[in-house]
């Protein structure tokens, strides 16, 4: 018979039965079994006391009420989610699992989250109002105001003690801003926190004493946080003529006064930062655009004196022949295609003027005596004898030869 069946035997009699023994082991294991299936995933209330963070990271501690106490662990890898830093006396909920050491017969919460205790009901509370106050139209876009981009008086309302005046006295003196700093104290956690944080903003806006607002605070836990979105904080912070930072808590915290302030820093210092990056971000540009003109400057200067070193007497001239160099090639090449044109031209006129001259020649009166024939007019009339009929006897003809001439008379006409 196992254990489990020795187990549920005992307890079902109405008497102990002795005879049914247990090992230490057993009855450890049979707990542990119980206790961590039926505590699965729960939400335990209490107060922390004896918090010891390990080395490793991890957070021992116990969670108590005026009536018992459990321990709990919350391991390093559960711990990023969480806004507040714990320590004693802390009211929290935490959820988790039980578990059961067996060597020691000891339980535990293995803690997965952690919040402070009414922060449910606190969110609720935050998030009516955040709706409320972002109809009425505190939260738009359009109602948000440009920071200044040099500041040359800068307003922080926070703790005149807290860490937060620290970090942003260091920032702006790091970034070199020369901006002067005024510091309206106010309390930034409890009852009157609110009512002094918005009276030292309309102090501010009253006698315009600066150019932008820092408005926060370190980091605490959400309960810590309240007075920033307290509503009548939230609408003087709406109202306000000077630009607004809201600068409250670390990265992960929040507030209404983020929502209706002009701009929001997820710290104090960045805060800091952000009214100091103006100036610097300008300065950055002017001396990136500096750079830039006279690298182009230097570069443009450069090359045109390598343009003007082209310009010496000897390099014009010799720039000069360059360009009259292909304008003699041409008209040398176009003289001579001039030249032999007209060669070609006089060659064909020579040659068809001794083509004319061999015609004239040979058709020349000259060439037809030169092969004995003659010329034979009447000396008289001087007209040409073609025919025997044309003349009688007794006239006087004058007869050309090829050399000379003669003259004689008519003595006989044969026909």
């Amino acid at each position: 018979m196992n254990f489990e069946n020795r187990f549920n035997q005992s307890t079902n009699q109405s008497k102990p039965d002795t005879s049914i023994i247990f090992s230490v082991a057993e009855i450890s294991s049979l707990i542990k079994d119980i206790l961590e299936n039926s505590f699965m995933n729960i939400s335990i209330e209490g107060e922390l006391s004896n918090f010891r963070p390990a080395s490793s990271g991890h957070w021992y501690f116990t969670l108590k009420d005026d009536q018992a106490a459990i321990s709990a662990v919350m391991f390093r890898n559960r711990q990023s989610g969480l806004n507040f830093i714990p320590k004693d006396g802390k009211k929290v909920v935490v959820t988790g699992a039980v578990s059961v050491y067996e060597k020691r017969g000891t339980y535990q919460i293995i803690c997965t989250s952690m919040r402070a205790a009414g922060e449910g009901d606190i969110l609720a509370l935050l998030e009516k109002r955040k709706q409320k106050l972002a109809a009425e139209g505190l939260f738009d876009s359009d109602r948000k105001q440009k920071l200044p981009l040099f500041p040359e008086k800068i307003v922080v309302i926070t703790s005149p003690t807290g860490a937060a005046l620290r970090d942003i006295l260091q920032v702006l003196k790091r970034r070199n801003s020369g901006s002067a700093v005024r510091i309206l104290p106010a309390a930034v956690q409890g009852e009157k926190a609110a009512e002094t944080l918005s009276l030292q903003v309309q102090l501010a806006n009253r006698y315009n004493l600066g150019d932008v607002i820092i408005l926060g605070r370190g980091g605490g836990s959400l309960e810590d946080l309240l007075p920033f979105s307290d509503e009548n904080l939230v609408r003087t912070v709406a109202a306000s003529k000077i630009p607004v930072i809201s600068a409250v808590g670390h990265e992960i915290d929040w507030a209404l006064t983020d929502f209706a302030a002009d701009s929001r820093a997820p710290t104090p210092s960045a805060a800091a930062e952000l009214v100091s990056a103006q100036t610097l971000d300008l300065l950055h540009k002017i001396h990136s655009v500096k750079e830039f003109l006279i690298s182009i400057v230097t570069g443009r200067v450069s090359h045109i004196r390598l343009l003007l070193g082209q310009f010496t007497a000897d390099r014009l001239q010799e720039n000069f022949n360059r360009l009259l160099e292909p304008l003699n090639l041409r008209i040398d090449d176009e003289k001579h295609m001039l030249f032999r044109t007209m060669s070609d031209i006089l060659l064909e006129k020579q040659h068809k003027l001794a083509l004319q001259r061999n015609s004239l020649e040979a058709n020349s009166p000259l060439a037809i005596l030169a092969r004995g024939y003659a010329v034979v007019s009447d000396s008289i009339t001087g007209k040409p004898l073609l025919e025997s009929r044309n003349t009688e006897p007794g006239a006087k003809l004058h007869i050309n030869l090829y050399k000379g001439s003669l003259n004689a008379d008519v003595e006989e006409i044969t026909s």
